[in-house]
């Protein structure tokens, strides 16, 4: 057993210390960034914002909205190939070119996806996601996958330390997932003891990457527009987001009626409710680590996600970033106790 002494952060603990600028509005800050991924070679560009593979997020809806404003959905495990053949036949190419198809890591995972890619050579992106990534499972699958598909944008994920990033981008991994525990509705920390303050992993983690020309995903932990830019501010080349983004008309999932007031059913893909819906109930050799909440009904995302990419162009402003690429570069953290005056309650 051994103790590591130094401080790990998370996006409560700091804030961005303002820069001069020479920007006169939000207007004139470039959200898009463009990306050549390491591995298959393949260009993308667009607003580096993904909706989380969660059945109460990544839906094919969510991702036919959020295309509009160039972010990208990685859409949950649990459509049919026939729902995707549906979704290819119907959707526009932009929406088609902007969704990851999610996987886990058996054989079954693995003809599905096949399946899935081969109905259309507008998908790009698979994204192969299990909850411990430390797994040699995950880095023999992720080579199993650059084989099968040379060409396509692989992410893999989720793990929280440089030293995985490096095995999986090996491997075959253009973009690696990072975050263990700090979703809103995840209890791996609590159940398990395991986890990263989710802003170090992002600067450790995009550390190791970008020495070896590969990209992160920072997943989770994001409760609100400034943790997105702190995301962005630690080096995170996308920003994975469910909380943020569940509890709206995209978001999947039934409109509950309690006491006059509209709500929405959001919950972990490791709670109860998930493998209730989709493995017939918690195994006898594993514990739920999630929760399940009702959130209010927040009508169309396209309102949350343009307050959202509003509130990373203010940022930008305040540091004087005119490109989100350069916002890493203008970032100075400070290390606070309070972040808002909270007198009159939360927004």
């Amino acid at each position: 057993m051994r103790i590591e002494q130094d401080l790990k952060l998370g996006f409560k603990d700091v804030l961005f210390r303002p820069k001069r600028s020479t920007l006169k509005s939000r207007s004139q800050v470039e959200l898009a960034r463009e990306y050549t991924f390491k591995h298959s070679g393949r260009k993308w560009s667009g607003v580096p914002i993904v909706a989380a593979n969660m059945d109460s997020v990544g839906s094919f809806a969510m991702a036919a909205s959020l295309a509009e404003h160039g972010a990208l959905t990685a859409i949950h495990k649990h459509y049919t190939v026939a729902d995707w053949a549906d979704f290819v036949a119907t959707a526009d190419s932009k929406v088609i070119q902007n969704v990851m198809v999610s996987t886990g890591t058996s054989d079954k995972d693995f003809q599905k996806t096949f399946d899935i890619m081969a109905l259309s050579e507008e998908i790009t992106f698979i994204c192969v996601d299990i909850a411990n990534g430390y797994s040699e499972q995950l880095v023999e699958y992720v080579a199993k996958v650059r084989a099968a598909f040379p060409d396509k944008v692989i992410t893999a994920g989720n793990v929280v330390t440089g030293d995985m990033v490096e095995e999986l981008i090996l491997a075959g991994a253009d973009i690696v997932k990072v975050g263990i525990g700090p979703g809103s509705v995840c209890t791996t920390r609590v159940k398990t003891g395991v986890g990263y303050p989710q802003l170090s992993a992002i600067i450790e983690c995009a550390d190791a990457a970008h020495g070896l020309g590969g990209s992160i995903i920072g997943d989770g932990g994001c409760s609100c527009a400034g943790d997105v830019a702190k995301a962005f501010g630690g080096g995170a080349d996308f920003v994975m987001l469910g909380g943020m983004l569940a509890g709206h008309t995209e978001s999947g999932g039934d409109v509950i009626e309690k006491d006059g007031k509209k709500f929405m059913k959001f919950y972990g893909m490791s709670s109860k409710s998930a493998m209730d819906k989709h493995s017939g109930g918690v195994a006898n050799y594993r514990a739920a680590e999630g929760k399940t909440v009702l959130l209010p009904f927040r009508g169309e995302v396209g309102n949350t996600i343009q307050d959202i990419m509003g509130g990373v162009r203010s940022t930008c402003t305040y540091v004087g970033a005119a490109k989100l690429k350069e916002l890493t570069k203008r970032t100075t953290f400070i290390r606070v106790l309070e972040q808002e005056n909270n007198v009159y309650g939360k927004e």
